[in-house]
């Protein structure tokens, strides 16, 4: 479904500030895998979903989703393609719009737009449903503003949109960190329940290690732009996160120095 071939992304170039930021990254998702991506600070991360997103452009390399290639693509063309859920609640929602008016745009991501009325009964009623469906009581505040939503309330609404079209590619960039711990639990339950109906190909990237080993059925650690350890299985399902320390240590040389991480 998702294939990244010897991809390499420099900030800065030929200056003092230079750095590399994607490494030859070569990375295939087959349909319906939910890979957990974790890395310490710089690894290349959300670097990696920027530049499957078309946020930013690849150097070099090929990026093919479903056997189209990303890199001739603007980014507005790929999100017919793709669903993305930020770290900050804020993004990928519109604050002033009602929660059925921003449903209804994303509803209607990569499509013809018309003349006809904006919503109709049969997508109110689904809109409905699909709310009922996260536990929150937003079924019954479909005409609230957004921005009056709680933090929680607000990403699992952005979820529901990046998902309602069902993407070929679901990114998820740190989507819980910027949430408590009882709303972040709440947005990764809905996560798994989403994901796991509609079978969707998933990156998550995430900084909580015990996150990353139950959430998925593939784990990827990233350091300096490249991937350092890729586990799937049984072998993900037996991890712990002393195993993943050691695991980066081993692969990178160096110590496991990422405060977030080591407390997540």
């Amino acid at each position: 479904m998702l294939k990244l071939e010897n991809v390499s992304k420099v900030f800065n170039r030929g200056t003092i500030n230079e750095k590399r930021a994607i490494n030859g990254l070569s990375l295939h998702l087959a349909p319906g895998d939910f890979v957990t991506v974790i890395g310490g600070n710089g690894a290349g991360k959300s670097t990696m979903l920027n530049l499957i997103s078309g946020t930013l452009a690849a150097d070099s390399g090929s990026i093919l989703l479903d056997g189209v290639q990303l890199q001739k693509l603007p980014e507005h063309l790929r999100a017919k393609f793709l669903g993305r859920v930020f770290q900050d609640p804020m993004m990928g929602t519109a604050a002033d719009m009602g929660i059925e008016e921003n449903l209804a745009m994303a509803y209607r991501r990569g499509k013809k737009r018309g003349l006809s009325w904006g919503i109709t009964a049969a997508e109110r009623e689904e809109y409905h449903r699909r709310l009922a469906s996260l536990g929150l009581g937003l079924e019954d505040r479909m005409k609230s503003k957004v921005g009056l939503l709680s933090g929680g309330q607000r990403q699992a609404l952005t979820l529901l949109m990046a998902t309602l079209q069902k993407p070929k590619l679901l990114l998820l960039d740190e989507h819980t960190a910027a949430l408590d711990p009882k709303t972040a639990a709440k947005v990764l339950e809905l996560t798994g329940e989403i994901v796991g109906l509609d079978k969707l190909t998933t990156l998550m990237v995430t900084h909580n290690m015990r996150d990353a080993i139950r959430m998925g059925n593939r784990l990827i650690m990233m350091h300096e732009g490249r991937i350092i350890a890729d586990i799937a299985g049984e072998k993900k399902m037996g991890l712990h996160v002393s195993d993943l320390m050691e695991m980066f240590e081993k692969a990178s040389g160096g110590e496991f120095a990422n405060d977030r991480m080591l407390l997540g």
